[in-house]
């Protein structure tokens, strides 16, 4: 019975077995054989002043799928494409200044890393530091609270016990009657 389940199943298991191993082990020889060289780079624009520009302007804009990198540090197909359209309109004239009023109408202010201080934006801008105002208040209260609460006084033979059983004795010595 069991030859007869083994002769059933392995078929199905070689076929996509092997063509895992297969697609496993050649795709990456096939991924380097088909990569350019780094001398067949093509410069991203031919002006090195424009490109200077566009690498500034990206570090202050956020890429919107990645959201903790800038558009010039992330890979994201989005960051690329608002990459290439800060490159297009600081090539066709326009200043800093217009190409991100371009994008904060288009994007809103999450595009920008330093946002505006706005009413809708105060709470970004105070937040941190109200909390850490209040989180310092409550450790100060909580302190002061600790300190008023007054530490258990222990009586001669309480202290007795206690001594003998940090030194090892189990039973504290009896004291002799008189």
């Amino acid at each position: 019975m069991r030859a007869d389940l083994l002769r059933r199943v392995t078929p199905t298991l070689v076929w996509p077995l092997l063509l895992t191993a297969v697609l496993l082990t050649g795709a990456p020889t096939v991924a380097i054989a088909q990569a350019a060289p780094a001398s067949e780079a093509v410069p991203v624009a031919d002006d090195p002043a424009l490109e200077a520009r566009v690498e500034a302007l990206s570090h202050m804009l956020r890429c919107l799928v990645c959201q903790n990198q800038s558009i010039a540090e992330s890979n994201a197909p989005l960051a690329v494409d608002l990459r290439n359209q800060v490159r297009e309109q600081l090539a066709s004239g326009k200043d800093e200044d217009a190409v991100i009023d371009f994008l904060v109408a288009r994007y809103g202010d999450f595009v920008l890393y330093m946002p505006p201080v706005k009413a809708v934006t105060v709470v970004l801008w105070l937040g941190p530091g109200l909390l850490l105002i209040g989180c310092a208040g409550w450790l100060a209260l909580r302190l002061r609270r600790r300190q008023r609460e007054a530490a258990p006084t222990l009586s001669g033979e309480q202290h007795r016990r206690a001594r003998a059983l940090l030194e090892g004795a189990t039973q504290p010595p009896e004291e002799p009657r008189s």
